[in-house]
């Protein structure tokens, strides 16, 4: 969704809806509607500016692209891939 190339779901992080919050599990196996997101900041940038709410089907709350975006800071970019080849 954030950079359009297919990968295996176990290899990718996945965001999921709840009734009560957007929020990511990283167990693979919260109920609710999925989203999934490679695990890279470049990624999650493009996801979290729109494709996330609409493959999720919800607006993003102020809460929940700030909790996306913490974690997302977490993540690396892909040119610090791309130096640990």
């Amino acid at each position: 969704m954030g950079c359009r190339t297919t990968m295996p779901k176990r290899q990718m992080l996945r965001i999921v809806r709840t009734s009560e919050r957007v929020q990511i599990d990283l167990t693979g196996k919260l109920a609710g509607r999925g989203a999934y997101l490679h695990d890279r900041r470049e990624c999650w940038e493009r996801g979290i500016q729109g494709g996330l709410a609409h493959a999720l089907k919800t607006d993003l709350s102020v809460d929940d692209r700030a909790r996306l975006k913490d974690f997302m800071n977490t993540l690396p970019q892909d040119a610090e891939l791309d130096e640990s080849k």
